[in-house]
Order: structure tokens, then sequence, then C-alpha cells
């Protein structure tokens, strides 16, 4: 019986359009990193098992994907006589798994490599990551991450820049109106001090981050249930009311965090990347302090950043921020950093639901070159290498096929242009060029042809 063909659960097969939709995303995105002196680096699909555990708490363990050791494993479990749990027997059987982000590698990466880089290092990264989730709508378990991070510098022109690579990339794929939400950890913390919670920041900000999805009292009462009393809800509520333009917004911040320094370092901090991107000359993006913002709390120090489309209904399509310390979990102490990520899965529904995808992204051909015979054939030969010869993607379609088969073949793969040889096209050399979108003809010598393309 014959094996039904299938993929693993989480994972896609990408066809022409969408390969050819997908590098469109990356390259454009790429050639704005470039612009901004980041440069590419890839590392393994899998990392040693060493590298990853604990980088990412409890749950990011569970959900690596390990990779067996080759040989025949199950000695070496005899030998060590491992009891036979799941867990027991992880550090026997395997030493390596996939990948499961771009930052964890590219942190052993800097601390392996620390001696030929030089500081500040700004990289990209565009590559797959696996991770062990259950498969749903719009959650993969292999799916790309789009990465660029400085590290070695602590200067907020390096977020002023993130702000303007997310405009000047996301405005030269199509997009209109998105909003670039910012703000900074060290705020949130000096909201929690300011009410004497400081061991309660998380509990805090998940609160405030759910006012879009919940409300005002709904936060309140998600507030109340978490241990805050009614004096510290009376406290923060003007916080997390926050109305008016940025300059308003941080007037009114730096009068109720007067008490903590941390907060109004991180005013401060936010004002500076205001004052540059005032200067920046902005093309699309809307940019807002938004002390609501709380992703990746536990991991960014500083500044949170948090991408969003206003033309559809979507989650964030970008999101990054400031950590300290990236390297000090491989021994390399002290080395601050910033990044941010594009998601580029998210940009592709956005693209197509707004039909933002240029027509050429669909085509792998320029030209296709029909012949009505072998003798046909070895005629256009020559000028099929002279169009390649000269960059221009075309192909010719084998001889024997009757003409209509050999213009559907265009058709189905969006080639613009076919050029028709038959007996009367030898004899004048005078070759028929035909727009497959228009349908009109034209007869061209091969010079011509040469010169209508390149």
């Amino acid at each position: 019986m014959a094996i039904k063909p299938s993929v693993p659960k989480g994972t896609r097969d990408f066809s022409p359009l969408e390969m050819g939709r997908r590098n469109y995303i990356f390259d454009t995105i790429k050639t704005v990193f470039r612009k901004y002196g980041y440069q590419q680096i890839e590392t393994p699909s899998m990392e040693n098992l060493t590298t990853l555990t604990g980088k990412y708490g409890e749950e990011g363990d569970k959900l690596m994907f390990k990779i067996l050791n080759s040989g025949d494993f199950w000695n070496e479990v005899e030998k060590k006589n491992t009891e036979h749990s799941s867990k027991a027997l992880t550090g026997v059987i395997s030493e390596k798994a996939l990948r499961y982000d771009l930052t964890v590698p590219f942190a052993r990466y800097v601390v392996q490599h620390q001696n030929e880089i030089t500081f500040p290092f700004k990289r990209f990264q565009v590559q797959p990551v696996w991770r062990a989730d259950r498969p749903q709508k719009g959650r993969y378990r292999e799916f790309f991450q789009c990465d660029a991070d400085v590290v070695g510098s602590d200067s907020l022109l390096n977020e002023a820049e993130f702000v303007m690579i997310y405009d000047e990339a996301l405005t030269r794929l199509g997009l209109k109106d998105f909003t670039v939400k910012i703000n900074n950890r060290k705020i949130l913390s000096g909201i929690a001090e300011i009410i004497d919670k400081a061991d309660n920041i998380v509990d805090l900000t998940v609160a405030i981050d759910k006012l879009d999805k919940i409300g005002l009292d709904g936060v309140k009462n998600e507030l109340l249930t978490r241990g805050f009393t009614q004096q510290d809800i009376d406290k923060i509520e003007p916080i997390i009311l926050l109305e008016g333009n940025t300059q308003q917004k941080l007037t009114q911040l730096r009068e109720v965090l007067a008490s903590s320094v941390t907060g109004l370092k991180g005013c401060d901090e936010i004002e500076e990347v205001f004052n540059y991107l005032k200067l920046a000359q902005l093309q699309t993006a809307n940019c807002e302090l938004d002390i609501t913002l709380a992703r990746g709390l536990n991991y960014y120090t500083g500044a949170i950043f948090e991408v969003k489309t206003n033309e559809v209904q979507m989650g964030s399509i970008g999101g990054g921020g400031r950590y300290d310390d990236l390297t000090g979990m491989f021994g390399l102490k002290g080395l601050t950093g910033a990044g941010i990520s594009f998601g580029a899965d998210r940009i592709y529904d956005v693209m197509e639901e707004l039909d933002l995808f240029p027509e050429e992204t669909a085509q792998t051909t320029q030209v296709l070159i029909n012949c009505f015979d072998k003798t046909g054939e070895f005629y256009a030969f020559p000028l099929l290498q002279e169009l390649r010869a000269a960059g221009i993607s075309v192909e010719m379609y084998p001889a024997g096929a009757k003409i209509k088969k050999q213009l559907d073949y265009a058709n189905s793969k969006n080639i613009p242009y076919v050029v028709l040889i038959g007996s009367d096209e030898m004899q004048t050399g005078m070759l028929t060029v035909k727009n497959m979108q228009t349908g009109t003809q034209e007869k061209l010598s091969s010079e011509q042809i040469l010169a209508k393309f390149a």
C-alpha cells in the first residue's frame, strides 16, 4: 500500500508564487538592514543542547526539538544505568537541539567570536527556528525569524534607528498606516516602585497590558485579585489613562514618578529617542508612547517596541527592545544590546489581504521561446543564450508540443512575453513577439528582441 505523502504537523510547503512573495519581503527588509550598517550572519540549524537549555524558562525547554544522537544510544542508557524517564533519558540520548530562536545562538556567536568582532556589532539574521508548539492557525512548528541586533553600544541612537528601519522597510512593502508603540522598562519599574510593589512588577504589567481587551474596570479587578490595594490603583490610574501627545504624557509621567529615580531615567530615555525621531522625517510610521506596552518584560531592560498595522485586524507585526547582559549567560558580562524583529508571516498575510504584492513577484521567467519543430529549436538556441547572457530570464519550451499547450504553459507561469518561431519566421528572420497580457503581436529581429528586453 502506497504511503500518503504529507508533511509533519506545524510545517508547510511553499509554492513558487509564495516563495516569490516571501523573498520579496525578505529582500526588502535585508536591503534596509544593510543600509543602516547591519551585516548578515547565519548560525547552524542545530545547537548544543547545553547552549539552549535554561535560556527560555521551563516551558521553553519543553518546546525544544531535541535531536537523537547517532549510533546505538540505548547502550549508553544501559551503561549509565539511567532511570527510564524522559527527562533523565534526554541528556544521555540527545546532545543537540534545533534552535528555538535566533537570539540565544547570536549571544553564543558573539562570545565565541568576540576577538574577531568589531564593537558595536550590528548583525541581522533571517533563518528558520523550530518549536514543538501545538500547531494552530498562524502558529507553526517551523517558521522564519527576521532579526536585527546591535551589541556593545548603549547609545539611544540605535533605538531611534530601529524605528526608522521599521518605517522604511514597511513603507517600501506598501503599508500605509502603521504604529510603532514605544515604552521603557524603567518607566514600568518606576510605577511599581511608587506604590511599593517592585516585586510585583510582572503582575502589574500583565494586568495593564490587557487594557485594550478588558477595559479599565477589568484591569482594576485583575489588580485587586493580584494583591494590589485600592490605594495602589488610585495612584496608578492616571498613568494607565495617560492622554495627549508624547511631551504631555512625559510631563504627567514625571510628576507621578517624581520619587522614582528609575522611572525618571526611563522618561529621559524615551524623550531622547523621540528627539532623534523629530529629526528623522519618518515617511509613514506613527510613533506613540504607550506605557501599557509590556512585551518581554523579564527580558528587556530599557526601550520596548511593538509595531501594529492599522489597515487590517492583525496582531503585532514586529517588536523588540533593549536588553542588558545578553552575553552574560555565556560568560561575557556587561555587554548591552538592543534588537528588533519583523513578523514576516504576519506581514505576508497583511500584504496579501491588502493586495500589495507587485505582479513581478509571481514571475520567474520574462520571455518564453516557442518553436513549432526541432528545426526551430536549433534556430532559436543562439538567441536563447544571447538573452541569458544579457541577464534576461528566458526559457525555451521543448519542441513537439502543440502551440496552444505552450501558450497555456506561459499563462500558468505568468510569463509576460512569448517569442514564436515557425518556418516563416526562420525564412524572414523576423520573429513573432506576443504580449501575453494584451494579446498584441509584433515582428522583431533577434537584435531588436535583445534590445527590447535587455
